[in-house]
């Protein structure tokens, strides 16, 4: 590939087909490493590690967020609104667990995100269903430190996974090519908290 610094894309054509090669506009903010330059990983894992005694504070910011939407719901129901609130706050909460030290809070978020993405009407939802992951990515998060805390949790999460793909067969057993995808077993073993 030759360093062109024109800014329109190139293109090659062929009998049968054209190649259409973009412009390279990385290179315009991107600075080459110089020698003595700190490794950017290492600097990434520098700001973290200045961050992390922040990370408690966020995670229970993150669930406090995760019950206002739980309340929204209790108090106005399901509705596009609170269905998405509720679904992004589980889904940050499963997203930045790890990052913020708190691995083990993500799989009841995991398996809310499930309930929450995986039925087909928003409304049959049981609120009840709701508290509970809600209550356990809560307790989860507030009780930490506790030395049983990961076998307790990963009950906890198991169940709630249990409860919750028994009530997604039941909802989706009139699309059975769809049951078979959101049942097929995970990439990465153990992010579903089993």
């Amino acid at each position: 590939m030759t360093n062109r610094k024109d800014m329109t894309p190139s293109v090659a054509t062929y009998a049968d087909h054209e190649v259409i090669t973009p412009p390279h506009r990385l290179r315009k903010v991107v600075r080459p490493a110089v020698e003595g330059d700190e490794d950017p990983v290492a600097r990434a894992d520098a700001a973290l590690k200045q961050l992390s005694s922040e990370f408690g504070t966020w995670m229970l910011a993150e669930c406090d967020r995760l019950e206002a939407a739980r309340q929204k719901i209790a108090s106005q129901g399901f509705n596009e609104k609170t269905h998405d609130e509720l679904f992004r706050a589980a889904h940050d909460i499963r997203g930045e667990a790890a990052t913020f030290g708190y691995p083990i809070v993500a799989g009841p978020a995991d398996s809310l995100c499930r309930l929450l993405e995986h039925t087909p009407e928003h409304d049959r939802i049981p609120v009840s269903l709701v508290d509970q992951h809600v209550d356990a990515a809560r307790a989860i998060a507030r009780e930490y430190g506790r030395p049983d805390l990961p076998e307790m949790a990963k009950a906890l999460t198991v169940r709630l996974r249990d409860v919750t793909d028994d009530f997604l067969r039941r909802e989706n057993s009139f699309r059975p090519d769809y049951l078979e995808s959101i049942f097929a077993p995970p990439i990465a073993p153990g992010v579903s908290g089993k």
